[in-house]
């Protein structure tokens, strides 16, 4: 897959895509409809597959809140959409000058001009140019005019209701991956790289490997059954392990991160990166009354744990 992120000076063999557009948090299965859309789309077409997103996010733009609201980083993102064959993903860069975009012109500059797009998919709820003034019913009257195919995609929902980004957030802040997974048609995934910590984990008896989860929407804390992928090094395959999310309060004050112990590994895996899947919620982020208490608590997740990956 190609990552195009200037859309400005962008290649005349990176336009005539067809794409589906949205910000895609979480590639959940109302995203992967869109993208199924789009695929059909663009194999009538003998066009590539293309996603047209969003760096940065544009609630991270306009909004004042710091609360980190992402489900995945952009590399996390980009893996996914990979995995489900996109050819093209344009990462059109928000700042001032785009969100002041009326829609027209949002449609004449970034769509037709820059990108070229023969066709566009978007869901039936999308919203474009400044203050999300422009409608799905106004893309169709753009493409007509400016010589883009366009294409609605219906909203896809499950027993709860629609699918959204908002409700795979909810169900990550109530410690519910599963349900977060029956939505996002995937486990949640951690990724990052693996980063240097106070190592107290291995004097514990359990090495773990560190990830910040800056900027990611934060589940639930507490210990996980988790599954681990390394994605790259010499221990590049997939793990069961156990995680450990929060800011571990036995220690004093400390960021949130991701601390994961991969069941029966040996080997250095600094600097490499890890997409570590949520399976399900053990128990909530506890303080023990001293160390001996926190290694037998320990035991008993990893125990727990993987009795659960064995049906995973």
């Amino acid at each position: 897959m190609q990552i195009v992120r200037d859309t400005v000076y962008i290649d005349p063999s990176d336009r005539g895509a067809v794409a589906a557009i949205g910000n895609f948090d979480g590639v959940h299965i109302g995203h992967q409809a869109v993208i199924g859309i789009a695929r059909d789309a663009a194999k009538a077409a003998n066009a590539p597959l293309g996603i047209m997103t969003f760096e940065p996010h544009p609630r991270s733009f306009f909004s004042n809140d710091p609360k980190p609201f992402r489900l995945m980083n952009a590399e996390a993102k980009a893996n996914r959409l990979a995995k489900l064959g996109v050819e093209k993903l344009y990462e059109v860069p928000f700042n001032a000058a785009l969100a002041g975009l009326s829609p027209r012109d949002f449609a004449q500059t970034i769509i037709a001009d820059q990108l070229g797009l023969k066709h566009v998919i978007v869901g039936a709820d999308f919203c474009f140019g400044k203050g999300r003034a422009g409608t799905v019913d106004d893309m169709q009257t753009f493409g007509t005019e400016m010589g883009f195919g366009v294409t609605i995609a219906e909203i896809v929902t499950n027993n709860s209701g629609a699918v959204s980004s908002t409700a795979i957030r909810a169900a990550l802040t109530d410690g519910r991956p599963r349900d977060a997974a029956a939505m996002l048609g995937h486990w949640h995934r951690i990724e990052g790289e693996v980063i240097r910590g106070d190592q107290r984990g291995r004097d514990l008896g359990y090495p773990t490997a560190n990830m910040s989860i800056a900027g990611l929407h934060p589940p639930k804390f507490g210990v996980y059954a988790v599954k681990v992928d390394v994605l790259d090094g010499p221990h590049q395959g997939t793990y069961d392990g156990a995680a450990s999310i929060g800011v571990r309060p036995m220690f004093g004050e400390n960021l949130p991160n991701c601390e994961t112990f991969i069941f029966d590994f040996k080997g250095d895996l600094y600097g490499a990166t890890l997409s570590v899947a949520l399976v399900e919620h053990l128990r909530p982020e506890l303080k023990f009354d001293g160390v001996d208490k926190l290694i037998t608590q320990m035991d008993a997740d990893c125990t727990r744990a993987r009795e659960i990956l064995q049906d995973v």
